[in-house]
């Protein structure tokens, strides 16, 4: 049979399926992606409201990220790039802290911060030549531990674990015990040493974007919602079905496929909310921290520090909670408005919008890096994508979209050589 001629699916017009339905492209195949809503993305989307782009939750684009470099043309996404550091709020003053190697700016603000010790600062250097050192394949090899007990064994006082450590990671695994993998910690901490957070100058969604726009034989099958996957078949909520020879499901797996039922993955939630003010009070394009115990906020950020193709008429703030907490939206709003003024400094907010997002982050355990194409392989014709399958990151999202892809052609070529 021509290549051309197999009818491929993939099920979720997220970062996997669009790198899957890439690779797809380039060995030959029309795929057709299948997406429940109107435009692609998934969980990376940017909406335009008063002017101001918000994200859908707070997201950084890390450069390092050996699959983005390999699909994204960076360039033509207009990257604006963070300062290596952090801005950290504490008893009513802003302490800066940075890798003054990589900019010199911080240097002086990173020595006489109030942020740890100057042993702690050693330690932070000897982490980062370190982790230059170790490979990607030897930092997924190590033994599992918490990232806290990690950086409690590589000696950090307790200060630093709490004001620098603790509110910077917990905005980027969602959770604010540190109980994530020291293999995450590791390979994120690698990421951000040897490249740099970004955010296209349009807005996350702008990554999903590129990827679509570079397909040239995919066809999109937007608004079909997908209610379950078999051997040879897709069925839709408006019960139509599609005949299927391979598919590729890179959504909730367990929701579609009978055998997969009991096996649901747990998901990490957190909420972001945009705000409007008159002023910054973080100049430099550098993430707030808020070390405060019981505080709701984690992190903030102006996002208007950075270019953007569109801005309203004063600053964009985001606010991003990892803590649970029972409140109504109303009260959320006015205690994070209140917390910006007592904690931050930061008065006179006018609320845009919130975003709830309970399903943020895949929680995983005994977290990879890698996966060979026969592992995305569920049944004959079924495979699995998504940054489930390794762990939660963008970098992850893409890696399993080209496994799951390698795997149907892999599949393809022994049927056509036997």
């Amino acid at each position: 049979m021509d290549k051309e001629a197999y009818k491929i699916h993939i099920v979720g017009a997220g970062i996997s399926g669009l790198i899957a339905a890439t690779v797809l492209e380039q060995n030959g195949f029309k795929p057709t992606l299948i997406e429940a809503t109107d435009s692609v993305g998934g969980r990376v989307k940017t909406d335009l409201v008063d002017g101001y782009q918000l994200d859908h939750g707070f997201q950084v684009l890390l450069t390092a990220y050996p699959a983005a470099q390999k699909y994204l043309d960076f360039e033509a996404l207009d990257l604006q790039k963070f300062l290596p550091g952090a801005s950290i709020f504490k008893n009513g003053s802003q302490n800066i802290i940075g890798d003054p190697l990589r900019d010199a700016s911080l240097l002086f603000s990173t020595l006489f911060s109030g942020i740890g010790n100057l042993s702690d600062k050693f330690k932070i250097l000897n982490l980062n030549t370190r982790l230059k050192k170790k490979t990607l394949t030897d930092v997924f090899a190590e033994k599992e531990m918490s990232t806290k007990s990690y950086l409690i064994n590589l000696g950090f006082s307790s200060r630093m674990i709490d004001d620098f450590f603790t509110p910077f990671f917990s905005g980027i695994f969602l959770e604010n015990k540190l109980e994530t993998s020291s293999r995450m910690f590791e390979f994120v901490y690698k990421m951000f040493g040897e490249g740099y957070a970004a955010l296209p100058k349009s807005g996350i969604e702008a990554i999903p974007k590129q990827l679509a726009q570079n397909l040239k034989n995919t066809t999109f099958k937007y608004d079909a919602q997908v209610i379950s996957v078999k051997e040879g078949e897709i069925a839709f909520s408006d019960t139509n079905t599609l005949e299927s020879d391979f598919t590729i499901v890179t959504t909730k797996a367990n929701d579609l496929i009978p055998n997969l039922k009991n096996q649901s993955t747990e998901w990490k939630s957190c909420d972001t909310l945009y705000f409007e003010t008159k002023k910054r009070t973080i100049k430099k394009p550098l993430i707030g921290l808020v070390p405060e115990p019981g505080s709701l906020i984690n992190n903030i950020f102006f996002h208007t520090s950075l270019e953007t193709n569109t801005r309203g008429d004063s600053e964009l703030l985001s606010v991003t909670i990892v803590e649970n907490h029972n409140l109504t939206d109303e009260i959320l709003v006015e205690s994070v408005q209140k917390e910006l003024k007592d904690l931050c400094n930061i008065d006179s907010c006018k609320f845009i919008k919130h975003y709830k997002i309970p399903m943020a982050l895949p929680k995983l355990n005994d977290i990879q890096y890698e996966m060979s194409p026969s592992e995305t392989r569920l049944t004959e014709t079924i495979f699995l994508a998504g940054d489930t399958q390794l762990n939660g990151s963008l970098n992850a999202a893409m890696i399993s979209g080209e496994r799951a892809a390698l795997g149907v052609i892999e599949t393809l070529s022994n049927t056509i050589t036997s």
